[in-house]
């Protein structure tokens, strides 16, 4: 697939969803609902060892919801997660494959059954592998500072990256997710990746924000936009893993720095303590909210709009009616 035709593939989503593609929701969220445990600093991958058909089950509950686009349980998952965990590197490896073959065989037998349906309202759903930040393997709550040392440079995050996106390019997904990206030196390495593997495939690079205003870092947003924006390799940029009231403020923010198409997944809006692993109690936004904000971010120029922690396959079910009854 060539960059021409891999842009197509996202621009057709987005002609096909009527203006506005539709991502789903909290995986972990609703594993856990269902059940699965998450002390271990693997979190939602944990079930692509002790459970994936309890992942299967949630890909399918998104794409009840209306979700255009999954997103892979690989976001924790990695090789050296793995093996400080007593799996081989090669059992890691197939975990990686399976995060894409769980996704892939949801959507496929979910688009088997209600394609025929006249009238049905969905879209044959594009997967997405995801691909957390390093932050997100240290588990240490650096996804929401930036600040990963002195000792990490750009090559010691291609290191970390490189593996995994080989394996999960492999492994056939739509597209790549790069998840809460939280400073200038990570982005650029996951594009000098990108370009170094001669990837085909779409992908996103989405940012984190606790400010509402900056990445995590400290750094402006112009500045961690700079090799995104060279680069043909991205095909959209936006923000995941942030509280839902500074999403106005920073789609107007992107749609000054970036020509590139706009995505935005928030959390609820209730707050992680990364230290602590824990939810603090905060103000969360209800279904019936965000459902009124997808409007106000589609009116404002997002072209992916969907949920990330604490968002369930309700809360998607209420964005992608107001997305797809009122399409632009």
């Amino acid at each position: 697939m060539g960059m021409k035709k891999a842009t197509t593939l996202l621009d057709d989503l987005i002609q096909n969803a009527g203006g506005c593609v539709v991502i789903d929701g909290g995986l972990a969220t609703q594993l856990e609902k269902h059940g699965a445990v998450f002390n271990d600093s693997l979190w939602s991958a944990v079930c692509l060892v002790k459970d994936p058909d309890l992942i299967k089950k949630v890909h399918l509950e998104y794409l009840e919801a209306g979700s255009d686009i999954l997103v892979s349980s690989s976001y924790q998952a990695t090789i050296p997660g793995f093996l400080s965990k007593g799996l081989s590197a090669e059992e890691g490896e197939l975990l990686l494959e399976r995060s894409v073959k769980l996704a892939v065989e949801a959507r496929d037998s979910f688009w088997d059954s209600v394609k025929s349906n006249p009238g049905h309202n969905y879209n044959r759903a594009l997967v997405a592998a995801s691909i957390g930040s390093y932050g997100a393997y240290l588990a240490d709550g650096s996804e929401y500072s930036g600040h990963y040392g002195p000792d990490v440079d750009v090559d010691t995050l291609k290191y970390f990256h490189r593996r995994r996106l080989q394996i999960l390019v492999g492994a056939s997904p739509d597209l790549l997710a790069f998840e809460t990206i939280p400073n200038k030196l990570e982005a650029q390495a996951c594009v000098e990746l990108l370009e170094e593997e001669n990837v085909q495939i779409p992908s996103w690079i989405c940012f984190s924000s606790v400010d509402g205003e900056n990445a995590p870092s400290g750094e402006s947003f112009e500045e961690c936009l700079k090799a995104i924006n060279k680069s043909d390799k991205v095909n959209a940029v936006g923000i995941n893993c942030t509280p839902p009231h500074f999403i106005e403020a920073l789609i107007c923010k992107f749609k000054e720095l970036t020509d590139k198409p706009i995505v935005v997944y928030p959390n609820s809006g209730e707050v992680w303590d990364g230290r602590a692993k824990k939810w603090l109690p905060s103000n969360c936004f209800g279904d019936d909210k965000f459902e009124s904000l997808s409007s106000r971010w589609r009116d404002l120029g997002a072209k992916f709009i969907g949920g990330c922690c604490r968002t369930t396959p309700s809360t998607i079910r209420a964005v992608s009616k107001v997305l797809k009854e009122s399409p632009h």
